[in-house]
């Protein structure tokens, strides 16, 4: 691995004004487990688990790429982490923070910074970062993986979560979850900017992580069920190590 690997990535702002703009207008509504946020209440038990299982996450001190409405953060945080969560969206992160003080939630702090600033001004700094279900919404998905790898210390543990590319995640997560069961809003994903496990491998390996494991979500929309499993064709979790120097 050469030096330049892990250093902290160029200053490029890595948002699209139409996905902060879409998700701000749903702000009010992210800790309605009926709302459109209802798939991501459904997901988050088996996501942190997920995590905590290769993390041991209390005591850790852990950074939310893209947190949100603070859904995972909060969890995280009450697992007993140090909880940081970023975000670009003020709505977002008001309602997040909202959130945490009605709750009393310790350990948890929230700011508008994007992962690549943080990344110049606290680097090699979190034992856990967590970027889920965020890639697919950005212009540029390895800029935000090398953020992520520069965040992490030496030794440290980052998690990704996003959507495959292919004609079985396009039935699926657009037209199934959006158009048919009506779960998600019309346009909450752009299937261009789907991403196939071989390319986030890649992208991983290129910022000095070391790939660990990988695993499938699924959902059975009669049952209502979710639960995670080999096949990675649709939504799929990634956990890596960042490569000790």
């Amino acid at each position: 691995m050469n030096a330049s690997t892990l250093e902290t990535p160029t200053h490029t702002l890595n948002a699209d004004a139409d996905e902060l703009r879409k998700f701000s207008e749903l702000a009010h509504r992210w800790w309605d487990p009926g709302s459109e946020f209802k798939p991501l209440h459904e997901i988050n038990p088996l996501r942190l688990e997920w995590i905590n299982a290769r993390a041991t996450l209390p005591g850790k001190r852990v950074l939310d790429v893209g947190c949100g409405g603070g859904i995972l953060s909060e969890s995280m945080a009450r697992l007993g982490a140090q909880v940081t969560g970023i975000d670009l969206s003020d709505k977002a992160l008001a309602v997040a923070e909202l959130h945490s003080i009605e709750c009393d939630v310790k350990n948890l702090h929230y700011e508008k910074i994007a992962a690549e600033d943080l990344a110049r001004r606290e680097p090699a700094s979190f034992d856990v970062v967590t970027c889920m279900e965020m890639l697919e919404h950005v212009p540029n998905a390895s800029q935000t993986v090398r953020a992520c790898a520069a965040l992490v210390k030496p030794g440290g543990r980052i998690f990704f979560s996003t959507l495959n590319r292919n004609a079985k995640s396009y039935l699926f997560a657009v037209i199934g979850a959006e158009y048919l069961l009506r779960m998600l809003p019309k346009g909450t994903h752009d299937y261009a900017k789907f991403i196939t496990p071989a390319e986030l491998t890649r992208h991983c390996r290129t910022a000095g992580l070391n790939v660990d494991e990988m695993t499938g979500l699924h959902h059975d929309p009669l049952s209502q069920r979710y639960w995670l499993a080999p096949n990675l064709d649709v939504n799929y979790m990634i956990a890596t190590t960042r490569t000790e120097i």
